[in-house]
């Protein structure tokens, strides 16, 4: 069966009550531990270990990608499935500065697992380490042993990815176009989110109905209160970490935002820019002029957005 991180339990389209809830009933099984986010946060282990694998796993699919045997355009859920192999062993096996090549043979055994899984085609056995070092098939082979044993070999990943579909349906939203925007920008936001380890203390499902209530506060904050009602009313949410989660993920975008800005306001106005190239020669110059309308899009958003407080406070609790 093609393994899909949207649809990990079933191939089809529509999922089934009965699914839907062993969604919820398992999530739980494909998380780190309790005590992962404890240890990071307490310095009990080193969070640069993490922070360094992460880094290898985008590296190396950044250069297999751009020079080796797939497209450039990669499936980005690829990352996402790896960092989700890698946080769940990092749970169960204590590393205290590790050496380099370790981390990198970690990272890389990720990725080949999370390859499989995806069914895509990439050749990891001759990866290059450091200082010369080169992971045979056998290393690598020993590695991912040892990571599937800490997966407990539940390598079909319920991630927040795996409840988008069911929470987008409680909306009830007529037009394709506008579900489709929602969906891509909560999943962009999944995807800042996976990096901060103040995430990994919640649910996949929790992750997954804040991105989409920051995603459509964003976009159609009109309709912010008729969603944030429609996912108030799933039995399978803690309102309590919703709410915490949301807020969590209105800084991780509000920071998003100011990042972009920042880069903006360092160089010519969006606007001057844009007249310039209106006034010289239009060739080659499409994705420049898209780049600086997105730029100028979302310093209105933010203007327009966050000038207010979106922070949800403890006296809306009741809204939920």
């Amino acid at each position: 069966m093609e393994f899909d991180l949207e649809n990990p339990l079933t191939d089809l389209e529509d999922l089934t009550s009965d699914s839907v809830a062993s969604l919820f009933l398992t999530e739980s099984d494909h998380m780190p531990s309790h005590s992962y986010f404890s240890s990071l946060q307490a310095g009990d282990m080193d969070i640069l270990v993490r922070r360094e694998a992460i880094a290898s796993i985008a590296q190396f699919l950044t250069f297999r990608s751009s020079f080796m045997q797939f497209s450039c355009n990669f499936d980005p859920l690829l990352s996402y499935l790896a960092v989700n192999y890698l946080d769940r062993f990092l749970s169960c096996h204590l590393m205290l500065q590790p050496k380099q090549w370790v981390i990198k043979l970690l990272a890389i055994s990720c990725v080949s697992l999370a390859a499989k899984m995806k069914k895509t085609d990439i050749s990891i056995s001759d990866f290059q380490g450091d200082a010369g070092i080169i992971f045979d098939t056998r290393t690598i082979g020993r590695m991912e042993t040892l990571i599937l044993g800490a997966l407990k070999w539940r390598m079909r990943s319920v991630t927040p990815f795996s409840f988008i579909s069911h929470f987008i349906s409680l909306f009830k939203l007529q037009d394709p176009p506008l579900t489709q925007a929602l969906k891509a920008r909560a999943v962009h936001i999944i995807f800042k989110a996976q990096k901060d380890i103040n995430f990994l203390v919640y649910n996949p499902s929790i992750v997954s109905a804040s991105a989409l209530l920051s995603a459509s506060h964003e976009l159609f904050p009109l309709q912010f209160p008729c969603f944030r009602n429609a996912l108030s009313n799933c039995s399978y949410l803690n309102k309590d970490n919703l709410l915490h989660c949301y807020n969590a993920l209105q800084a991780v975008v509000l920071e998003e935002y100011e990042s972009v800005s920042e880069a903006v306001s360092s160089t010519v106005t969006p606007v001057n820019v844009l007249d310039q190239i209106f006034s010289s020669s239009e060739s080659g110059k499409s994705n420049t002029v898209t780049t600086l309308r997105l730029e100028r899009d979302i310093k209105r958003r933010k203007i327009s957005h966050y000038c207010h407080n979106q922070t949800v406070h403890v006296s809306q609790i009741r809204q939920f």
